[in-house]
């Protein structure tokens, strides 16, 4: 006789796989990209480099200590010593504090700035767009660094004025990133019937144009970190950028200028070095988030 098969000894049939999110899929994009993944560890490791290595290497960054001046690399200073004796590797922990600071502060003031310019532009449409887009024609057309040096030149900014400064100065590409991708999403079906239904524009633009654009959005953000860091170090290199005490990438470089003729190429190697790597370290994570949210490239 053969048995009978209760319901509850059938077995139940294997719940469907959760399909994988979009943020699921750019990061899994974003760690095949080994370039990105190594640019990442860079900007991870000069991080904690300048911000946590002051409390395990401490040094005095503020006192002039004649006896020591221009002293090769020792088992005392790991990086020499420069012009007013002042450790090399604490100055360099110290200047990079200052330029990752205000690189990264000014880099999310100009997203920030660009984002709401270029998404109200495109939203708008029309003459309105025509105009705000012309002003930032115009001021694309005038370099950055010429602005930063009149505007130096004119006054001593602090490391707030400097980051505020930056912003100003380097919104503009953002603003054209945002405006075309608001072009493409405002006449989507979520807007056109949020405006049906009453619902105002800056809603529109806060609930769904820009949540829709943060991939556009970070990766911009990554860029423009990179490109001020560079800007805050030619600032500095001419002599225009924090005054002492304190100090950046930049400045040092300006300072062990004169002093590398002498073959003190410790004042010089470890600065420049540290600019190249940490720009091409934030360049090369937006490159890597830029095709990690391309959804184009996505099997």
């Amino acid at each position: 006789m053969s048995a009978v098969i209760q319901p509850d000894m059938v077995p139940a049939k294997a719940a469907p796989p959760r399909e994988t999110s979009g943020v699921r899929l750019a990061v899994r994009r974003f760690l095949r990209n080994k370039l990105a993944v190594v640019g990442l560890a860079v900007v991870v490791f000069f991080f904690l480099f300048c911000f946590a290595g002051p409390l395990v290497y401490s040094t005095d960054q503020t006192h002039t200590m004649l006896q020591q001046v221009n002293l090769a690399p020792s088992g005392a200073h790991w990086l020499g010593t420069d012009a007013v004796g002042h450790d090399e590797l604490g100055r360099l922990m110290y200047g990079g504090k200052v330029s990752l600071t205000v690189g990264l502060a000014a880099g999310v003031l100009a997203t920030v700035i660009g984002t709401l310019w270029g998404a109200a532009a495109g939203y708008a449409g029309g003459w309105i767009d025509a105009v705000m887009m012309r002003i930032v024609d115009a001021g694309i057309a005038i370099p950055a660094l010429f602005i930063l040096l009149v505007v130096s030149a004119i006054t001593t900014p602090g490391l707030t004025g400097l980051v505020v400064i930056l912003g100003l100065v380097s919104w503009l590409v953002p603003s054209r990133l945002v405006r075309a991708e608001t072009l493409t999403l405002k006449n989507r079906d979520y807007v056109l019937t949020l405006r049906a239904t009453g619902g105002t524009h800056a809603r529109a633009i806060l609930r769904h144009i820009l949540p829709n654009s943060v991939s556009t959005i970070i990766v911009a953000a990554t860029f423009q970190v990179a490109d001020a860091i560079l800007l805050v170090a030619y600032v500095s290199y001419l002599g225009m950028g924090v005054r002492p005490p304190q100090t950046d990438w930049g400045g040092m470089l300006s300072a062990g200028l004169t002093a590398a003729y002498s073959g003190y190429w410790w004042l010089i190697l470890p600065p420049g070095l540290a600019i190249i790597l940490v720009v091409w370290a934030f360049n090369a994570i937006g490159d890597g988030l830029r095709d990690a949210f391309d959804v184009r490239g996505r099997g």
